[in-house]
């Protein structure tokens, strides 16, 4: 799709606006990258990185450079907008995305991997890099999954609680330290007071749900559904094919650990987990 131009000439496309603003901001500062990068304190192929779109780097870059520029929350703004922009994604998440931006409570259950709000930077980037993505675009999608999680991590932010198949914490990275801050950060965040994580043991058996990964988005008196596989997703917003959806995910809670057991669960696959690779 060509870039939608704005009567400034601008791109309305947020990552591509946001790299045109710093590119704006450092020239009529009348610096290079290298004095930049000096003043503020990352290396400067970062700013270049920044500049041309290959990354959006974190909060406190654009912070750092709100401060530099005197632009008081300019370049976080724009940063916001371009983590949480939708057209990052494929076309057959987009409005899936928006739906969840804007759900006040989520429910999820995932069968094989970490549910994405609740990954890692370097668990994203393994499990995106297994489905074959590379370079920029590796970089793009793992820089729009962790923006995905800000809603999240915000004050008031939307309640989410994930359901975890043994096979998720059983399933490691190849790098043991990498796999030791996931089991960390899943503790870490099941310690939020808007986010719950369950586990489901093998022992359970089977279930309704065993192969399907599946969300739920409330919204205001509406909720939908979004089930996908490695392949495909759908969004289901028929009622009744939710409320069938729901009543299989209910049982499956109904049969999970507790949040307490499941801390308890995780802590023991931590103290597991190898610290060095295998040989």
């Amino acid at each position: 799709m060509p870039q939608r131009r704005a009567i400034t000439g601008r791109s309305q496309e947020p990552r591509v606006r946001f790299g045109e603003e710093l590119r704006l901001l450092r020239a009529a500062r009348g610096v290079s990258l290298r004095t930049l990068a000096d003043a503020v304190g990352w290396d400067a192929s970062l700013f270049g990185k920044l500049e041309n779109g290959h990354t959006l780097g974190g909060p406190e870059v654009a912070q750092a450079l709100d401060q530099y520029y005197g632009t008081g929350r300019l370049v976080l703004t724009l940063w916001e907008l371009a983590v949480a922009d939708p057209t990052q994604f494929k076309e057959r998440y987009r409005q899936y995305m928006l739906r969840e931006a804007e759900a006040v409570s989520m429910w999820q259950y995932s069968p094989s991997i970490v549910p994405g709000l609740l990954q890692t930077p370097e668990y994203a980037s393994e499990l995106l890099t297994q489905g074959g993505l590379t370079g920029v675009e590796l970089d793009k999608q793992v820089t729009a999954r962790m923006g995905r999680r800000e809603p999240l991590l915000a004050e008031g932010g939307p309640q989410f609680r994930a359901i975890l198949s043994e096979t998720v914490l059983r399933s490691p990275l190849s790098d043991p330290v990498a796999w030791q801050a996931q089991l960390r950060h899943l503790l870490a965040m099941g310690e939020r007071p808007n986010v719950t994580v369950q586990v489901l043991p093998h022992a359970m058996g089977l279930h309704a749900l065993t192969n399907t990964h599946t969300m739920f988005l409330h919204h205001a008196g509406r909720i939908v559904a979004w089930v996908e596989t490695g392949y495909s997703g759908e969004l289901v917003q028929e009622s009744t094919a939710v409320d069938r959806l729901q009543l299989r995910y209910d049982r499956v809670r109904d049969v999970a650990l507790s949040p307490g057991e499941s801390r308890e669960f995780i802590e023991r696959i931590l103290e597991e987990a190898p610290c060095e690779p295998s040989i």
